[in-house]
């Protein structure tokens, strides 16, 4: 089957070198395997949408040299999929209405896991209306879940005693990243999802998930975070520099050494598109690095 691979950025900002990198792996893992890469924004938490930063990730995409298959698909156009999904879900038991907020849970005294607090079950038997309350897939039975990536090996979540009952839509009816990605992913037909390697433990929550609804697993591919100064994933919320235009050929090029390719330096003074061609004739998946430190140049501050 030929590889349909994605980039999902969300628009709350513009991208930064971290994004780029993202992109960059997520693009060259397909094209070099003559596969389809396609574009998604994910918009699915639209208190968090920035107006007009859609537009801006499409300009820097193309801008880069970047081309992608299809429309853009947009989460916010997705919502009766969504829906319909968990009805699903609900009619065969293995979601329900919670009541329990953060607050309720951290006075409770509930533990801390990998992905934040661990849900505990205190509705599961409530029998509550799913209107006005969050909605969470039930993880009783789902005992250790794990999955061999392509870059870090054999990984593994305990989901019961690491994560709990995990939130599929939130009490203000905003559904989740969990679904959401879920959802899309089975319906555009991507077997194959390279993303940031801060993902690895949200994967084993999606592999139960589709388990639940009977899709199919993707390939995954995690890749080594683009770290700032300080040591902290390089990000909108740590401030992180918009990508630049000018400079787009340099950061494409220092963006490959990162995912442990060896572009030659006189690449980063031709065209992005002479660039991204070089980075798919010889793109070697084997050479990303599992542990990689804080780039010397993340264009990000």
């Amino acid at each position: 089957m030929p590889t349909t691979g994605r980039f999902a950025p969300s628009p709350s900002g513009p991208l930064h070198f971290g994004s780029l990198v993202a992109a960059l792996a997520s693009y060259c893992q397909a094209r070099a395997q003559r596969g389809r890469w396609l574009l998604r924004i994910e918009d699915v938490d639209t208190p968090r949408v920035v107006s007009g930063a859609d537009q801006q990730i499409l300009r820097d995409l193309e801008a880069f040299g970047f081309t992608w298959d299809g429309p853009v698909l947009y989460q916010s156009d997705q919502f009766e999929q969504y829906r319909c999904y968990l009805e699903k879900l609900f009619e065969r038991g293995a979601c329900y209405a919670c009541e329990c907020s953060r607050r309720i849970l951290r006075e409770q005294g509930a533990r801390s896991g990998p992905l934040g607090q661990i849900y505990p079950g205190n509705c599961r038997r409530k029998n509550l209306p799913p209107a006005g309350h969050s909605i969470r897939l039930n993880t009783a039975t789902a005992n250790t879940v794990g999955f061999v990536d392509q870059v870090y090996g054999a990984f593994e979540l305990n989901l019961p005693e690491s994560v709990g009952d995990f939130v599929l839509r939130r009490a203000d009816d905003i559904f989740a990243y969990h679904l959401a990605v879920v959802v899309d992913d089975e319906l555009q037909g991507i077997n194959e999802v390279v993303r940031g390697a801060d993902l690895l433990e949200n994967t084993c929550l999606h592999i139960f998930l589709q388990q639940k609804l009977g899709f199919s697993s993707p390939r995954y591919m995690h890749i080594p975070l683009v770290n700032n100064a300080q040591g902290v994933k390089l990000s909108k919320q740590t401030g992180a520099n918009p990508i630049d235009h000018r400079q787009a050929s340099r950061q494409l090029v220092a963006a490959l050494r990162h995912l442990g390719q060896s572009p030659a330096a006189e690449l980063q003074h031709e065209s992005p598109e002479r660039v991204l061609g070089w980075a798919i004739n010889h793109w070697d998946s084997v050479s990303i690095p599992a542990l990689q430190a804080a780039s010397a140049e993340t264009f990000g501050g």
